[in-house]
């Protein structure tokens, strides 16, 4: 290659590394929150005073805010243009983070944290939007979003140790306090590197009616399997939830279909075979796995007494497993498209799950169900997002790549919460290897309908 070449190509490359560092920092700023603030708990009860019943919502508000704004979120990136909305993520993200490690209350703190989920639903659709708008080469759009996915499996697994160590050495606001400084690095990346100009081809607007009843009927399921946990299904204010949550969901398709002259959600996106049956498997896969890290987590401080900090020092080896599998998923999914990527990526999951399940018990050792079976399982599992983003943005137009992030992150945060309402429910009534080999079956069933529903190529 002539020097002149070499040049034209790094000339080429270091734009797109620049947008694929951005939407990194974005994804390992939201998904690592989700993680670092559960081992602060303990101290944040002490402190501010929460009472039993308002603790968990230190989590959860962030959790139920995040859920319910992401399909909006995807949309705004498409509407607004993706800078826009970066900036605006990263900088509602940044100072609720800051104003959650200054809060002297329960409700200042709550308040902080659905702000920090509103700001995290803006931002990490948009963070996926990006990549597959820039990256439009199948072999380096993969690449990029293995990487993508690599990065935020880190934040996942880090999350706990960091928290942990930060509580114990600083106290707890600086876990709040300690990504603030990367949202500005964030910010100011954003404006140097991302165009001004709206994507599309012609200005968008944002039907606010969808996205009020889109965000409100998610929210409302979300917020009825989490509370499912605690209360059970026969609950009212379960039950009520869940109802209300569908009925606007419902409307929300009847608005869509026959009364929205711009639609937030248009229907006719899931024509597409390799969007729908990707986020089907993307449930399927976030329903067995999502729950596994929290599952692990208790079954290491409840069953084999370790604290928190131990326990999530424990699951390092499944994060960079995760990691691993993550980083290296890109290039199989070129060479053998994301349908048999996917496929085999849900079977080592599934394997791995089941590994777990058939060794977890009071005396079994940390070498056979945490770093053996726990490896396999976050290997597979974690790789096997990657195949699938790329199905499920694939043959996409730019104008509506914010909103196939949306859905697929919907999707995944959705997932997630019914699957660890579920395995939740498993773990209390027949334990936690019973709890493991339904989510073992959930990997197993995301590899058939891979198999049958996901397009060859």
């Amino acid at each position: 290659m002539s020097t002149t070449a070499a040049r034209a190509r790094i000339r080429r490359w270091e734009p797109r590394r620049m947008v694929l560092a951005l939407a990194c920092i974005g994804s390992f700023s939201v998904v690592m929150d989700a993680t670092i603030v559960s081992v602060t708990l303990p101290d944040l009860r002490a402190d501010l005073g929460f009472s039993p019943a308002a603790l968990p919502w230190a989590v959860n508000a962030y959790t139920l805010a995040f859920a319910g704004c992401l399909l909006f979120g995807g949309r705004c990136a498409d509407v607004f243009g993706r800078r826009r909305i970066m900036l605006i993520g990263l900088g509602v993200f940044t100072v609720a983070r800051v104003a959650a490690g200054l809060a002297e209350s329960p409700a200042t703190l709550l308040t902080a944290r659905a702000v920090q989920g509103v700001g995290g639903a803006l931002l990490m659709p948009v963070t996926l939007s990006m990549l597959t708008t820039t990256f439009v080469e199948p072999a380096a759009r993969a690449r990029a979003l293995a990487t993508w996915s690599a990065v935020a499996s880190a934040g996942a697994a880090s999350g706990p140790v960091v928290g942990g160590l930060l509580t114990d050495l600083a106290g707890w606001r600086w876990v709040f306090f300690v990504l603030a400084p990367l949202g500005v690095v964030g910010m100011v990346g954003a404006i140097m590197v991302l165009p001004q100009h709206i994507s599309g081809p012609n200005r968008m607007r944002l039907d606010m009616v969808g996205a009020l009843l889109v965000t409100a009927g998610i929210t409302g399921v979300v917020l009825a399997i989490m509370r499912s946990a605690a209360t059970g299904w026969a609950d009212r204010t379960v039950l009520g939830a869940l109802l209300a949550g569908f009925a606007l969901i419902g409307v929300f398709a009847v608005h869509q279909r026959f009364w929205s002259a711009e639609p937030i959600l248009p229907l006719d996106i899931f024509r597409a075979r390799s969007v729908s049956s990707a986020n089907v498997v993307m449930f399927l896969l976030g329903t067995g796995f999502l729950a596994s890290p929290v599952l692990l987590s208790l079954y290491l401080q409840d069953v084999q007494g370790y604290s928190p900090l131990l326990a999530g020092i424990g699951y390092l080896p499944v994060g960079a497993a995760m990691f691993l599998g993550a980083r290296s998923a890109g290039s199989l999914t070129v060479r053998w498209g994301a349908r048999t990527a996917t496929m085999l990526y849900c079977a080592i999951g599934a394997a791995g799950l089941l590994c777990t399940a058939c060794g977890i018990a009071v005396d079994a050792s940390y070498l056979w169900t945490v770093l053996i079976s726990g490896t396999i399982l976050g290997f597979g599992t974690a790789a096997a997002f990657t195949p699938i983003t790329v199905a499920a943005t694939d043959g996409v137009p730019a104008e509506r790549s914010g909103l196939a992030a949306g859905v697929l992150n919907t999707v995944r945060q959705t997932s997630g919460a019914v699957g660890l309402a579920a395995s939740s429910a498993v773990a209390l009534s027949a334990g936690y290897a019973a709890s493991f080999g339904a989510c073992a079956a959930c990997l197993a069933a995301a590899c058939l309908v891979a198999m049958v529903a996901m397009p060859r190529r």
